[in-house]
């Protein structure tokens, strides 16, 4: 994939930022850098390499628990009622 004209200025589109012709220049000289290390990468040989799939984030029972917390917040408030806060109207 090379980054060309077209595709820069689709980009600009999408992030919607404006570029100078040598901000252009250098952005897609960077990108087109960036995406020649990502091909040095998919070009590794990684089949002698074992998969470190082994390290696996331990699982918990999804227990309800009452923590209480809301009640405690609304104490903080300046206005609370009825368990919602009290704010100023903003839209007329």
């Amino acid at each position: 994939m090379v980054i060309d004209e077209l595709l820069l200025g689709k980009l600009q589109r999408l992030a919607m930022i404006d570029l100078s012709s040598d901000e252009a220049k250098e952005v897609a000289s960077n990108l087109n850098e960036i995406l020649g290390f990502i091909d040095n990468l998919s070009s590794v040989d990684t089949n002698d390499i074992a998969l470190s799939s082994s390290a696996k984030t331990p699982l918990r029972d999804d227990v309800p628990k009452d923590s209480a917390i809301a009640q405690s917040v609304l104490e903080n408030a300046p206005k609370a009622q009825d368990g919602f806060f009290i704010v100023p109207k903003i839209i007329e």
